[in-house]
């Protein structure tokens, strides 16, 4: 006579996970290997879901199992079963490694961009300020000589008003209107508008 084989599937066998987080939160690390023996194969099946590449998968797993570890006395029963806590915790992780991987992407395309920039054209900021040099000095050249000696005094000596009046031994009144009526003319002859 044939012996009957049975096959158990009893779900007692399977660990209460539920338990087992409440004796990780606790420290104990017996707990831990059943719940990583437990959940690490469905959690690196939801990070490899999202982010496709087997070696940031396998970090981001390792991650996340090292999470559940620290984060245990956080778990709320009330808010759902063990299993979708952890779950929820890897897919999390991994959106978060794809954000970083496309922000860090991101960044060196910006830093690429920006070393394709010409340099700084030394020679065209020389040309650019001498021309500048030769059209303030040409038009320095419309202006009345008492003009042109407060202008200078003022603006290339750094003297204030009242010390151009002082040097030139003229009222304050009389340099500040000499002044006014030649930077009037500068600014006509350069045509800067206000």
């Amino acid at each position: 006579m044939k012996e009957a084989v049975y096959i158990r599937t009893n779900p007692s066998s399977e660990p209460d996970l539920a338990e087992l987080v409440q004796r990780v939160a606790l420290g104990d690390q017996d707990a831990f290997a059943a719940l990583y023996d437990s959940v690490a194969s469905s959690v690196h099946g939801v990070v490899r879901s999202v982010l496709r590449d087997r070696a940031q998968s396998e970090e981001v797993t390792q991650e996340v199992l090292v999470e559940v570890w620290r984060t245990a006395p956080r778990y709320r029963p009330d808010r759902g079963t063990p299993v979708n806590w952890i779950l929820t915790l890897a897919h999390r992780r991994a959106v978060d490694r794809v954000r970083s991987v496309e922000a860090a992407a991101a960044r060196e395309h910006r830093a690429a961009l920006l070393d394709r920039l010409p340099e700084y054209d030394h020679v065209t900021e020389q040309v650019e300020a001498r021309l500048e040099r030769e059209q303030v000095r040409r038009c320095l050249r419309t202006l009345t000589d008492v003009q042109k000696q407060a202008v200078t005094l003022a603006y290339y000596r750094g003297l204030t008003y009242r010390e151009v009046a002082e040097t030139l031994a003229l009222p304050l009144g009389t340099v500040k209107t000499r002044l006014r009526d030649g930077l009037i003319r500068l600014r006509d002859c350069l045509g800067v508008t206000v």
